[in-house]
């Protein structure tokens, strides 16, 4: 059952009467839940401006956490959800947090213990509630958000494009090759290539622990990309065992260098351009 206009109003003369006391009461369960994670200091900052959303929610006459007056608790919900999940807090104990408010107004309410002041804290419950559900919401968007940023960083550093000598670049493949990191290799490949005019790229699979169908088409797609902007690919690190894997699953690389070992691809790379720089010379 909702909060009526009234109870509202009643419930937030409760909040502003007594505020010192009910924040300390509410500063002290919900430091319970946190085990001493965050100070008390700023968990008691966290709570008293909660209060303050609360006690001006309910004085708007809001009686839906979705209505127009509760946009400032909303916020503030949100933001402590956002903060809280940055920190490493679990949603549990974010919304833990909002849940003790509603045992902090009950010991501010004494001993009332009539039908009205029952029905009154039961709304008022059901509307703290469903702030603590918000939090839930609002922790789970940032989290994800968080993890979705990890996930882009994590996979920007596990494809490092290196500069190996004057005009060669080589991209050091560790771990499987899926579709969206071949995308993000094909990509930085792409960018390095223009941005250092290299004509040589050595891609090396040294630390693919197995090449399959799917990862000898991202190689391959990889090296006619990086052809189309002018740059010859070198593919090295074909071990014994992918050597033999590739035999067996027809795969063809047809008119592609491939090296069994990084330096092995690096001397051929070498000696292709002293070869283009004599041929140069004689030319001259």
């Amino acid at each position: 059952m909702p909060l009526s206009s009234d109870e509202a109003s009643r419930f937030a003369d409760l909040l502003k009467e007594h505020a010192e006391s009910l924040t300390a009461r509410w500063v002290e369960l919900a430091g319970a839940s946190l085990r001493g994670r965050l100070s008390s200091a700023e968990l008691r900052r966290q709570l008293d401006d909660l209060r303050k959303g609360f006690e001006q929610a309910l004085r708007s006459g809001s009686v839906h956490l979705t209505d127009e007056g509760s946009a400032e608790l909303r916020a503030q919900l949100a933001e402590i959800s956002g903060h809280r999940a940055r920190q490493g807090f679990s949603a549990n104990e974010t919304a833990v947090s909002v849940f003790a408010l509603k045992d902090a107004v009950l010991d501010a309410l004494g001993d009332g213990d009539d039908a009205g002041t029952l029905r009154d804290y039961v709304a008022f419950s059901a509307f703290v509630d469903r702030a603590a559900l918000f939090t839930f919401d609002s922790y789970v968007q940032v989290r994800e958000s968080l993890i979705a940023d990890q996930a882009e960083q994590l996979l920007e550093l596990s494809t490092p494009v290196v500069k190996l000598w004057d005009g060669v670049v080589a991209v050091p493949l560790v771990g499987t090759l899926d579709s969206a990191r071949a995308q993000v290799v094909m990509e930085r490949l792409l960018q390095t290539l223009v941005d250092t005019g290299s004509p040589y790229a050595i891609i090396d699979i040294t630390g693919v622990p197995a090449v399959d169908t799917q990862v000898a088409q991202h190689v391959l797609k990889t090296v006619v990309a990086a052809r189309l902007m002018g740059a010859d690919c070198i593919i090295s690190g074909i071990r014994p065992q992918i050597a033999q894997t590739i035999v067996a699953l027809g795969i063809e690389f047809g008119d592609i260098a491939t090296k069994a070992s990084l330096a092995d691809a690096l001397r051929y790379v070498l000696s292709k351009t002293n070869r283009s720089l004599n041929a140069k010379r004689t030319e001259r």
